[in-house]
């Protein structure tokens, strides 16, 4: 009877020898890209201002986007914002183009995918108490449905980024072959 039991576990335990090491962390990578790489470009794409200079000087969509009530209060007027404002705009749309990117060819892929979950905490916070999200769309777990935008759908997010935290972009990765090169004995 145990032998019966155990059965599935002994036949996924192949698989999970052969997968070990490069699928999860490739999958995930490939879901990623798949998913919300151009999620996170698109929204970055609007946060630029016009020209060469736009990664430098935020469009008034950057500023609605991170700091709707300030913004509101300022008369929509990116110039009566202070510095700090215009910094964390910058810095945000910076990340949305280069986390993503780092992932994607798999480059410093750990600090990247623990960036990316700092990210989607900031943003989760940010439209719920900047943008006043309602209960729905803030949802809960353990509910039944499994339609939120935040306690849903995010929570999906930041545990494809754990498991590129945790197992790193695999072996068909930039950051693999950096470690199978600094791996390999010198001639």
């Amino acid at each position: 009877m145990i032998r019966l039991l155990t059965l599935p576990d002994r036949i996924f335990a192949r698989f999970e020898h052969a997968l070990s090491g490069w699928f999860l962390a490739t999958a995930a990578r490939l879901v990623f890209a798949g998913v919300l790489l151009m999620y996170f470009w698109n929204s970055a794409a609007t946060k630029l201002g016009d020209g060469i200079l736009g990664l430098f000087k935020p469009s008034s969509s950057a500023y609605i986007q991170i700091f709707p009530k300030a913004f509101e209060a300022a008369g929509y007027d990116p110039s009566q914002l202070g510095f700090f404002h215009w910094l964390v705009a910058v810095a945000g749309t910076w990340a949305e183009f280069i986390l993503p990117f780092l992932i994607l060819i798999g480059l410093l892929t750990r600090l990247a995918a623990l960036g990316m979950i700092g990210f989607v905490f900031v943003q989760s916070i940010v439209d719920i108490t900047g943008h006043g999200l309602d209960e729905k769309s803030i949802g809960a777990w353990f509910d039944g449905p499994s339609d939120a935008l935040i306690m849903d759908q995010r929570a999906f997010w930041v545990l494809l980024l754990l498991i590129l935290v945790v197992r790193g972009a695999g072996p068909l990765s930039i950051d693999g072959v950096l470690g199978r090169k600094a791996a390999a004995p010198e001639a």
